[in-house]
């Protein structure tokens, strides 16, 4: 199986890109947002690459980061979800984005991806909850805020917060170090929705 190509940037279609890779010219697919980011023909370029064997074809999905494509594969697990579809909702929500809308359970925002309806949705935000990869390594300065918050003694805000990170997969020490910085910048009195989406943009660093 394909993991990963690097190679040069031939020409684009539609929803795909043609890499050259020693001479050998590859079609993968990519999300828009995704393609938007790439660069111009002939400057180099690595994607990550999830490879499907079917009866009839080979086709390649292409991705900025490893972190997009496990969200490929996971997003595939929902009913209902296939190939097109998870490709489209990374393509209308980069992974810190979807995932903080699972971990607010914020159905509008997954909806908004064209051709996913409010069921689906639904079922993205739910199913997904305690399933999200641990998609970032946190900082070690941050790490060292980890022991700065007593989850038992901590507001409620700041106790549901690092809750919800945990749901999403990050270890307890990750979380906790995430939301005590979210927490200092954000004051004493932030809500639990900020600080899930500050603690998100700590461990996307």
């Amino acid at each position: 199986m394909i993991g990963k190509l690097r190679g040069l940037i031939d020409s684009y279609g539609e929803d795909f890109v043609i890499l050259d890779v020693g001479g050998v010219g590859y079609q993968i697919h990519c999300s828009a947002r995704t393609l938007q980011t790439l660069p111009p023909p002939g400057e180099a370029v690595a994607l990550s690459i999830e490879t499907y064997v079917r009866e009839d074809q080979i086709k390649l999905f292409g991705f900025k980061s490893d972190i997009e494509r496990e969200w490929f594969r996971l997003l595939q697990t929902v009913q209902g979800v296939g190939a097109k579809v998870a490709l489209a909702v990374l393509g209308t929500l980069p992974p810190a984005d979807l995932a903080n809308a699972i971990a607010l359970r914020d159905r509008a925002a997954v909806a908004r991806t064209p051709g996913v309806g409010p069921k689906v949705a639904e079922r993205i935000v739910t199913e997904l909850k305690d399933k999200a990869p641990a998609f970032a390594n946190v900082d070690p300065a941050v790490a060292r805020l980890s022991g700065a918050i007593d989850e038992a003694r901590a507001p409620r805000p700041v106790a549901d917060a690092i809750s919800a990170l945990v749901n999403l997969g990050y270890g307890q020490p990750q979380a906790a170090a995430a939301i005590a910085s979210a927490s200092r910048s954000a004051g004493e009195h932030a809500e639990t929705a900020q600080l899930i989406r500050l603690g998100l943009k700590e461990l996307a660093k």
